[in-house]
């Protein structure tokens, strides 16, 4: 008896770009990952984090810049990889184009869903590591934790809850009180 395998398809970034409008997804070598609509708590966060993060930049004169999802990402050269990060923070300005982001952001934060968490927890942090992205947050909401990779310092992450005040390691002074979304989630 002989076995026949099945070839996968091999999608590229034309067929991100062909997806109706409105529908999301992520090309991560060949393959499609759709992305869920977020829901009214995942929307919550990334709009706190979002100001919160870009009043900081601004206040400071800062030259990162901060984009929310949907923000392409392109983490290989050969358009391979194409992510939408919840939030991205870059401040190599050299990397920004009109389709998006040229390589690894420096600071990439996921809020997680029930629907992507294999993906943030696993896939995407083993990605953006390789890719050379500076810090990554893991928001889970369900867990109320924040995970916090420093890439370039430390392997493992630091742990915090939805109680505390969280430094970003790419600033000196940035501290994000996550009990203020702990309220803004429980209002």
């Amino acid at each position: 008896m002989a076995h026949v395998l099945t070839q996968k398809k091999f999608y590229t970034i034309d067929d991100i770009y062909s997806l109706p409008d409105g529908e999301r997804a992520e090309l991560i070598d060949g393959q499609i990952y759709y992305m869920a609509p977020p829901n009214t708590t995942h929307q919550r966060i990334l709009s706190f984090l979002h100001l919160e993060i870009g009043n900081f930049i601004r206040a400071n004169n800062g030259t990162c810049e901060i984009f929310p999802a949907p923000f392409a990402v392109f983490l290989a050269a050969d358009d391979s990889k194409y992510l939408e990060p919840d939030i991205s923070v870059i401040c190599d300005r050299k990397k920004l184009n009109d389709h998006g982001c040229n390589g690894a952001p420096d600071w990439i934060i996921e809020i997680v869903s029930p629907s992507s968490r294999p993906m943030d927890y696993y896939t995407k942090l083993f990605l953006y590591r390789s890719a050379g992205v500076r810090e990554y947050w893991i928001v889970d909401p369900l867990k109320q934790v924040v995970l916090v990779y420093d890439m370039e310092n430390a392997a493992a992450p630091a742990i915090y809850s939805f109680f505390d005040k969280v430094k970003a390691n790419i600033y000196e002074d940035l501290y994000i009180n996550f009990s203020e979304i702990s309220e803004i989630l429980h209002s």
